[in-house]
């Protein structure tokens, strides 16, 4: 029988256990990938979807396309995928599944910037992914916007804002209020800016590019502006050669 009091048998079973409970993790791990591949896939289709305004919201809450019909109504609604890079824009049918943070992180030259053609009741929208930086960690989301620039539907989320005041950029309420903003004046780019003190609660000034903040989120607000306006402002010129 072995000598269990040993210090070696102690290290000796340690080891095993870490390999054992290593390879379990490993398996694992492989085994979910392209459950949580297809679940991340489907993720970013209802986002661009509900931006569009397809979805499924009752009163005020948050409602996504199913995710066994996610696929088709993707298919149905979103016409055309494609990626900006180098000046020029080209079709690629898996547009939506491109990284930005990454591709921000990346020089012009080689930056690949995805932007989605939508049609819905015979109206285009053209939805354009953002990323940026709230108070803790990343804000991302889409924002779709008609031929004359005006703000057709928003969709944000966030990694680790403040429950119930950052966190509340992906409530139905605040994301509603984009809706009908213009984010040009005139030919120039003007953005939207998530304003503090903006005298208008219920949101019904549409041309003053701005929208009413959070209560108690004053940095996530700040990074929602400059998140909108620093990734959208990249995408006007190739809006325009759409004749957007």
């Amino acid at each position: 029988m072995a000598n269990t009091d040993k210090n070696s048998y102690t290290v000796i079973f340690a080891v095993v256990m870490v390999l054992v409970v290593g390879s379990l993790l490993a398996f694992t791990a492989s085994s979910l990938k392209p459950a949580i591949t297809e679940n991340e896939r489907f993720e970013k289709q209802q986002n661009i979807l509900y931006a569009m305004g397809i979805n499924e919201n009752v009163e005020g809450s948050v409602n996504f396309i199913p995710t066994d019909k996610v696929e088709a109504e993707f298919g149905k609604y979103i016409k055309e995928q494609l990626v900006i890079q180098n000046g020029k824009i080209e079709k690629d049918s898996s547009a939506y599944l491109i990284d930005l943070k990454q591709q921000l992180a990346k020089d012009m030259s080689e930056r690949k910037l995805p932007l989605f053609v939508g049609e819905k009741e015979g109206k285009d929208y053209y939805i354009i992914p953002m990323y940026g930086k709230g108070l803790w960690d990343a804000i991302w989301g889409f924002i779709a916007l008609d031929e004359n620039y005006v703000v057709q539907g928003v969709y944000f989320d966030h990694k680790g804002e403040t429950p119930g005041l950052g966190a509340n950029i992906k409530e139905r309420y605040f994301m509603d209020d984009f809706t009908g903003e213009e984010i040009m004046a005139g030919t120039e780019f003007e953005g939207i800016t998530v304003a503090k003190g903006n005298n208008d609660p219920l949101n019904e000034r549409k041309d003053d590019g701005k929208v009413d903040a959070l209560a108690g989120a004053t940095i996530t607000g700040n990074g929602v502006t400059a998140m909108i306006n620093s990734t959208v402002k990249l995408y006007i010129p190739y809006l325009k050669d759409l004749k957007i």
